[in-house]
């Protein structure tokens, strides 16, 4: 049996070339993924923009596709694509924690948004449930529905369900499916849906505002684009306003709401509801052929030291990241980089001191709103130090690895076909939905 780490959690024996080829190939995709750019074209009411990180995913998952065609040298085999899914979840938590260093900054803006911001939020994170599980079963989706209807599939949720199951379990594949689904098609879906529904006049503008924030950046602006290009220009300006707060809020606490509401929730849901809805389908992952499938994977989970290095590298790709595509001064982005692992490395710490009762993902994000919220007497400092590296530039390398993984899930996906599709353009319009209905209530 081939080991995957070596002593210490560091890549050892025959794998240490795989790594170092692992890195390198994922190198050299982020900078053709940023150098590239990003893409921006009209589609009815609203518009698609394509960053830099879709290019970083796609290309990743057609080199993994490409390994039975491609030279030795730039192979990515089945053994390096489950290398690439285990570096995915400690380069996930910079995202996390980068998001909490922003968050920490903005609380008085967040104390300040009213009750329906905050009532709203429950829509999201419930209706993608009300809607999408259901169908899921219907259409003969096992246990991948977990994953693909507790959330709209965002970042914080691929790091929860990730933490909580591992991305090679059902439930990983279920929201990776979502992510890649909602990234490739999400914002130019939910700009027709929102645009065809504030056409209709039902709900208030500042309602459909708040629905609009569903916690990724290009679907809030797709859809409160559509939104407010049918008001007026006084009123438009209200609309992106909500919007943008409703989708700080979203990507704030929306983590915890995924975790303590929407994902018990789901697998409740998903408990009850199978045996009265559940088909037995194509879509129908067996134990038995999920276990053929993962037989290939002889490695070890990455150790201490191992992790280590997988969130220094991804910083390091981070920052080389933002240089190519903003033009950051890497050296004086370092600091602001070398607080980000600090804090992943407390959080981490406090997970394993406290006996892991509360998930990595929370203490990471804790940490770091401490870190630049007011009651910090450092906070605008480490606030500027951590500003300097823009946001943006955390999720490439993270879609760069989930990319070289994609491929040993390939099978899977295939069973799971246009079904998931289906069911995330359902979790999407959930979400939109159930927010814009509670904000209705409460803003009138």
């Amino acid at each position: 049996m081939e080991k995957a780490i070596g002593v210490g959690g560091m890549p050892g024996g025959n794998s240490l070339p795989r790594f170092v080829k692992l890195y390198v190939c994922a190198a050299i995709i982020l900078v053709i993924a940023e150098l590239i750019g990003s893409f921006t074209f009209n589609i009815g009411p609203g518009k698609v923009v394509l960053l830099p990180m879709i290019w970083a995913l796609l290309i990743g998952a057609i080199l993994g596709l490409s390994k039975n065609v491609l030279p030795a040298p730039l192979r990515i085999d089945t053994a390096m694509q489950f290398d690439a899914a285990r570096i995915l979840q400690p380069a996930l938590l910079l995202f996390v924690a980068k998001l909490g260093l922003l968050v920490g900054t903005s609380l008085p803006q967040i104390a300040e948004s009213g009750w329906a911001l905050v009532f709203q939020e429950f829509g999201h994170f419930v209706g993608t449930i009300l809607i999408g599980l259901p169908l899921a079963l219907l259409l003969g989706i096992k246990r991948e529905a977990i994953g693909a209807t507790f959330s709209v599939g965002r970042e914080p949720s691929l790091a929860i369900i990730g933490e909580k199951y591992g991305m090679d379990s059902p439930e990983g594949r279920g929201v990776l499916a979502e992510y890649l689904t909602g990234t490739v098609f999400g914002a130019l879906f939910i700009a027709v849906l929102a645009g065809f529904i504030a056409s209709l006049n039902i709900f208030h503008p500042v309602a459909l505002a708040m629905g609009s924030g569903v916690g990724s950046g290009s679907m809030m602006a797709a859809a409160s684009g559509a939104i407010a290009a049918q008001q007026t220009p006084e009123m438009a300006k209200q609309v992106m306003t909500f919007a943008a707060a409703s989708n700080l809020i979203t990507t704030t606490i929306g983590t915890y709401f995924t975790l303590f509401i929407s994902l018990p929730l789901a697998v409740w849901g998903y408990r009850v509801l199978e045996p009265i809805l559940g088909r037995t389908t194509t879509a129908t992952v067996s134990q038995q052929e999920t276990a053929v499938e993962h037989v290939v994977d002889q490695g070890k989970a990455l150790g201490p030291l191992g992790v280590c290095f997988a969130w220094a590298l991804s910083g390091g790709l981070t920052l080389i990241g933002d240089w190519i595509a903003h033009g950051s001064n890497p050296v004086e982005a370092l600091p602001g980089m070398l607080i980000v692992l600090l804090v992943v490395m407390v959080g981490v710490l406090s997970n394993r001191f406290f006996g892991k009762k509360i998930p990595a993902v929370c203490w990471v994000s804790l940490i770091a709103m401490i870190l630049t919220s007011p009651i910090c007497p450092w906070g605008a400092e480490i606030a500027a130090l951590t500003g300097k590296i823009s946001f943006l530039a955390f999720i490439t390398p993270m879609l760069t690895f989930a990319g070289l993984s994609i491929a040993k899930d390939i099978p899977a996906f295939r069973r799971l076909g246009w079904r998931i599709v289906v069911v995330s353009f359902a979790a999407n319009a959930g979400t939109f939905l159930g927010a814009t209905v509670i904000a209705q209530f409460f803003h009138h």
